[in-house]
């Protein structure tokens, strides 16, 4: 029975689809730093700690790590041994900082998820989470030294922030997560995987005492790299669930609606009083008509009157010419009366019936607009977890086509998107953008090497380079699409949601800056 038990959860394990978990996804970055110390081609030493990457080639660790490595260069030999894959690497010494007890590397070949560092807020109390390589950890399961160089998931241990202190002049954050020799130089992180210090001590939980450990603040390790000059990924947003984000999400909509409902409410209620002025200036208009109708049939029919009382005058001075012509006059003038009177108009003024646009086509799928967008970030309804926020230009062009380099297909819920795997970065982007071209979507997806291996192995299955609407390429496009999401976690890592604005006619849009 256990057995069988067993089966069925392997078997859900590789029919499952991956889970999308934000330490997991900073997992990738973390290393393991090897120092080997040679003597006339004899292994005399072999130290090991922790490393973060900053950078596809550059790797944070601490000063100690490599310590001997800066003070024998041309004995002590530096190694990085990646999370994933097959192969470590060798690396180099670019700067160092023993008072901040920080040390900065760079692999000679391959590429490592590069991880981003949070510079906002951090209160008490705050989960966070220990990676790295814990020397106890590795004594209960290595074998042999070659254990020490095959990469290899690293460990997590959660805790709590429990405040920062200045140590000899630094920034250190002391928390509760247990970490052991080994953990040095390794990231202390937030619940979204942003880091928030690097590891580099712990008390001895001597006498009963409980453990605590120390990891140098997030600002020290930005000075540190700015005095380096290196460049790094920051992020100062808040780390929300994506069950928060979306509820943000929802509230934000929900506003929008409320907003658009109060403003089309103001504007019929205009529409309104702006129809009931000109009925009213029709309604005086039109009585006005008639009465000057009324009034000039009443003249013309008294003039009649007259000129009849004329003829009969004439007639009985037997003067029949005048007769006839004042007769006939009178008659012609009564008659004009008459029709003036009768075809009177109405006191009702009438306006012509306001038109609405046509619902013919509500049952067809809305054509993606076509033009040049800015679109910007709206923190309230995204989660940013590792990525800067700028502006994005999105040049709509015909059948989905945009930027003039990629294309869109139109998805089952009416966006218009397209699924992005890259050859090099471990990440996959779903972009996506409405029909009416006024919100702009991007999830990315930050995956392990296999899962990345099975993106890449779908994706590859069709080719659609550039931007092409020939149905047979359409469909192939939108069948590849629903495969790569068939490998892909429920939820994204991250989820950027932006509104996008038409730009003025003529106005330049730089392609390369969407995806």
């Amino acid at each position: 029975m256990t057995r069988l038990l067993a089966l069925l959860l392997a078997f859900f394990a590789l029919t499952m689809p991956a889970r999308a978990d934000d330490i997991s996804a900073a997992s990738r970055s973390v290393v393991r730093v090897v120092t080997v110390a040679m003597v006339d081609g004899e292994v005399v030493g072999f130290g090991h700690g922790s490393g973060i990457a900053i950078s596809p080639t550059r790797i944070v660790t601490n000063a100690h790590v490599v310590e001997s490595a800066a003070r024998y260069p041309d004995n002590v030999a530096l190694g990085v041994v990646p999370s994933e894959g097959q192969k470590s690497y060798a690396a180099k010494l670019i700067a160092i900082d023993t008072k901040r007890d920080l040390a900065l590397l760079e692999i000679t070949e391959g590429r490592v998820p590069a991880a981003a560092i949070y510079s906002g807020p951090f209160e008490s109390g705050a989960d966070v989470v220990a990676l790295g390589y814990p020397g106890n950890v590795d004594a209960a399961t290595a074998r042999g030294a070659a254990d020490y160089i095959t990469p290899r998931t690293p460990v997590r241990s959660e805790g709590n922030l429990s405040n920062t202190q200045g140590v000899d002049g630094v920034a250190m954050l002391v928390h509760t997560a247990q970490i052991a020799r080994g953990n040095s130089g390794g990231p202390l992180v937030d619940q979204c995987g942003r880091i928030v210090g690097i590891n580099n001590a712990m008390t001895r939980a001597d006498d009963g005492d409980s453990p605590f450990s120390f990891a140098i603040a997030n600002r020290e390790l930005t000075r540190f790299l700015t005095d380096a000059g290196q460049s790094f990924g920051s992020i100062g947003t808040p780390c929300l669930t994506l069950a928060e984000a979306d509820a943000r999400d929802r509230a934000a909509l929900d506003a929008d609606a409320r907003a658009k409902a109060a403003a089309n409410a103001d504007k019929d209620a205009a529409a309104a009083l702006d129809r009931e002025l000109r009925e009213t200036r029709a309604d005086e208009a039109a009585q006005a008509a008639r009465e000057n109708r009324m009034a000039l049939a009443g003249v013309l029919f008294v003039i009649g009157a007259l000129a009849a009382g004329a003829g009969l005058m004439f007639y009985n001075q037997k003067n029949l010419k005048n007769a006839k012509i004042a007769g006939g006059a009178g008659a012609a003038l009564m008659l004009v009366a008459a029709i003036l009177f009768v075809t009177r108009p109405s006191g009702h003024g009438d306006l012509p019936a306001e038109t609405k646009a046509g619902t013919g086509g509500a049952d067809l799928p809305p054509a993606l607009a076509e033009g040049n967008l800015l679109c910007t970030i709206r923190p309230e309804r995204s989660r940013i977890t590792v990525s800067e926020t700028p502006d994005v230009p999105v040049a709509i062009g015909k059948d989905g086509c945009i930027n003039g380099r990629t294309q869109y297909a139109q998805g089952s819920d009416g966006r218009w998107q397209r699924i992005l795997v890259p050859n090099e970065e471990a990440t996959v982007t779903i972009a996506s953008i409405d029909g009416a071209g006024t919100d702009y979507r991007v999830d990315r997806y930050l995956l392990d090497a296999e899962t990345m291996a099975k993106a890449r192995e779908v994706r590859a299955g069709v080719e659609v380079k550039g931007c092409s609407v020939a149905p047979d390429q359409l469909a192939a496009l939108a069948t590849q699409q629903d495969a790569i999401r068939a490998v892909l976690p429920p939820s994204p890592n991250e989820r950027l949601v932006y509104s996008c604005q038409k730009l003025a006619k003529g106005a330049a849009v730089t392609p390369a800056a969407a995806p």
